[in-house]
């Protein structure tokens, strides 16, 4: 995929974008079809769809050990591995070298990275939700952090592009607080989550239980060269068929059809140049991941996309005379408000019954109950601020495998199952309030393998998210219990900030630039020319998967630097 240059044929472009996951993918594919000259650099290694997915048709015993990960690995990737997440081999390969990628912890952070094309898309739990004004309105109405600069009504047609795009399978709900949005048919709920829905429903008149909206192909129609979900269940190996969205499946092969696109991988960007006479950006700094050597790239616009820890280090390692303590952080907000979800909590049961009925293929994906505290009137909760929403599932097996951010570690989890019994089970997923002292530094006394400072945590969960806990644990037992099932009981493994795998606010956007890194249209506030569109610019964190708001507002940034180049404006 893409042309490559390793030396300095061409150094000029119309844009740059840094990162080819998620976002990266989808900035790559506006900026390219709207006629820009754009040059993607990923950090990682080169990877191709489909050929490179060298597990996803590999059964258990095709592994060494039944994929049981061996001592080499496990030193490898130490601090991920206490996630759970690497412990397979079917997967750990998507996964970094925790010794050739270091990083520090004043408090536990569990960061997850996967440094190849196509980045996280690969890996991600797919589940795909809309924000509402809710949402939006959040930090105002709460007089938390600061007001977000746009609306629901500002991102609602991006939104709307997006799932077209994609293809999202799920249900219309009508819920203020979760949007409906442009769905492929919804998968099929078992039926012992059926009979959970029903007296959900009938116990609780604010909540429902749905399947979950998850970015997979449902339905025959035609998502240029993707088919539709085959049930496998192996997503995290890749998937072959295009099923579920990646970058390297969706976006970049987009991208590289225009013409305008040229991939460069194993390229380290670590600095934006910034000239002080034009007040813009000129380009970016390299260093080749395989052979160190320098480069600088220049272009007229440039994204970043890294994620959102890697782009404000970028940011924070681009100094100079005019931003002494990083581009575009006069507000010292870069690498604070640092955010994610918390989860690891609820409740599992057994159900007697159904023992006549199964299901046919591995959904991947479980079930989902959209939040209802703090809504207004009876919702609402004194003892902390947002809300919660559960994802879970029924089978014949272990329930969690429902849950891609619970699929592996099942050390971490309960062991209440007994093979061949229905259980079920849900976990919660609350939101993270942004706190101005969870953050991330950079450390010069301790540099990685490229001479590049090395990235400190510290930022924890606080008394609102410990709160919210309580709440999510028993009424999660209380739903339960109220559908019928036996021998409820109850979990709460917290962890750390990182487990979500879903880093937010390190750039926060906002109204005001003393508060604030970035504007409404996701552009640093003093460098118009360059577009923060990952997690970074999160000014709060919803208690919903982020990824399909990092799209939305990734293609409304590159639309808006596309005209704003055009007009002379940046």
């Amino acid at each position: 995929m893409g042309k490559f240059y390793y030396n300095d044929e061409q150094d000029s472009y119309d844009a740059i974008v840094v990162g080819t996951g998620i976002s990266g993918g989808w900035a790559a594919k506006e900026l390219c079809e709207n006629g820009l000259k754009t040059l993607v650099l990923e950090r990682g290694k080169m990877t191709e769809h489909v050929k490179d997915y060298t597990t996803a048709n590999k059964d258990p015993w095709d592994f060494p050990n039944g994929g049981k990960p061996s001592r080499e690995m496990i030193a490898k990737q130490e601090k991920q591995n206490r996630t759970g997440y690497t412990t397979n081999a079917a997967s750990s390969q998507w996964f970094v070298n925790d010794l050739e990628h270091p990083y520090n912890e004043t408090k536990r952070f569990d960061w997850m990275r996967g440094y190849h094309v196509g980045g996280r898309s690969l890996q991600w739990g797919r589940h795909s939700y809309r924000w509402s004004d809710i949402d939006f309105k959040a930090n105002l109405n709460d007089g938390m952090a600061v007001d977000w600069p746009v609306r629901y009504k500002d991102i609602a047609p991006w939104y709307d592009k997006i799932e077209s795009y994609i293809g999202v399978t799920g249900e219309k709900l009508g819920l203020a607080q979760l949007p409906d949005g442009q769905f492929e048919p919804m998968m099929e709920l078992n039926c012992v989550e059926q009979h959970v829905r029903e007296k959900v429903g009938e116990n609780f008149d604010d909540r429902v239980v749905t399947v979950g909206r998850i970015a997979h192909i449902n339905s025959e129609k035609d998502f240029e060269g993707r088919t539709r979900c085959q049930f496998r269940n192996r997503c995290i190996r890749g998937c072959p068929f295009g099923a579920y969205f990646s970058s390297l499946s969706s976006t970049l092969p987009a991208a590289e059809r225009t013409g305008n696109m040229t991939l460069r991988p194993d390229s380290i960007v670590h600095e934006v140049i910034y000239d002080p006479v034009t007040k813009r950006a000129t380009g970016v700094k390299v260093i080749d991941r395989v052979t160190k050597e320098a480069f600088e790239f220049k272009a007229k616009v440039i994204f970043l996309c890294a994620s959102a820890i890697a782009s404000t280090s970028i940011l924070m390692q681009s100094k100079s005379d005019r931003f002494p303590n990083g581009l575009g952080n006069d507000s010292d907000q870069l690498g604070r408000n640092i955010m994610d979800h918390h989860l690891g909590v609820g409740a599992s049961g057994k159900f007697d019954g159904f023992q006549d009925k199964y299901y046919k293929g591995r959904r991947p994906g479980g079930i989902y109950l959209p939040r209802f505290r703090n809504l207004g009137g009876a919702s609402n909760r004194k003892e902390y601020k947002r809300g919660f929403g559960y994802q879970g599932g029924a089978g014949r097996g272990n329930w969690d495998e429902s849950i891609a951010e619970m699929t592996f570690g099942k050390n971490l989890k309960e062991a209440i199952l007994k093979p061949g019994g229905w259980t079920f089970g849900m976990g919660g997923f609350g939101e993270v309030l942004p706190y101005e002292d969870n953050r991330m530094t950079l450390d010069y006394d301790k540099l990685d393998g490229w001479g590049l400072p090395t990235i400190t945590f510290d930022a924890e969960f606080k008394e609102n998210e410990w709160e919210m806990r309580k709440d999510m644990k028993n009424s999660a037992v209380e739903m339960l219990e109220k559908a019928g099932l036996r021998d409820v009981q109850a979990f709460d493994r917290p962890g750390a900030l990182g487990l979500g795998i879903h880093e937010m606010g390190t750039a926060r956007m906002g109204r005001n630039r003393k508060t604030s890194v970035l504007n409404g249209n996701n552009q640093v506030h003093d460098v118009p020319n360059v577009y923060v569109t990952d997690g970074s610019f999160m000014t709060s964190a919803s208690c919903v998967n982020p990824s399909l708001t990092y799209m939305a507002f990734t293609a409304r940034a590159a639309n808006h630097a596309a005209k704003e180049l055009k007009k002379g404006n940046i």
